[in-house]
């Protein structure tokens, strides 16, 4: 005996995608992740293939994945998608020390983050 099923928490017409461990501040990550919120995903991904930040690329890879996964898991409609949703979260924290003067260390944080975006078909306008 297993679990029980889960209800879907999104709607029919929504899919989702998560990156989890992306090794970028989530300050950084959420700097890109707003220029995509509520755009055409086509856009979407052209805006991300010519912004000349790192975490761009991040970005696009988890925009990918949400298309593929409404296409193909929960047949939509790809050009009629538009970003719904883009969070950024804090994933865990590795904790590294530099050494400095006179025999004292400083603390180097190097955050994670976590990255969900959610694509939704949305109904043409007559």
């Amino acid at each position: 005996m297993g679990k029980p099923k889960q209800q879907r928490r999104l709607a029919a017409n929504e899919a989702l995608a998560q990156g989890l461990m992306l090794r970028v501040s989530p300050r950084k990550l959420n700097l890109v992740a707003g220029l995509i919120r509520g755009m055409p995903v086509g856009k979407a991904v052209t805006a991300l293939q010519f912004t000349r930040k790192r975490a761009a690329g991040l970005v696009k890879k988890v925009l990918e994945s949400a298309i593929a996964n409404a296409e193909n898991n929960h047949g939509l409609d790809v050009d009629r998608l538009v970003v719904a949703e883009a969070s950024v979260g804090k994933h865990l924290v590795l904790k590294r020390l530099h050494a400095r003067a006179r025999g004292r260390a400083a603390r180097i944080l190097k955050p994670f983050s976590r990255l969900r975006i959610v694509v939704r078909q949305v109904e043409e306008k007559a």
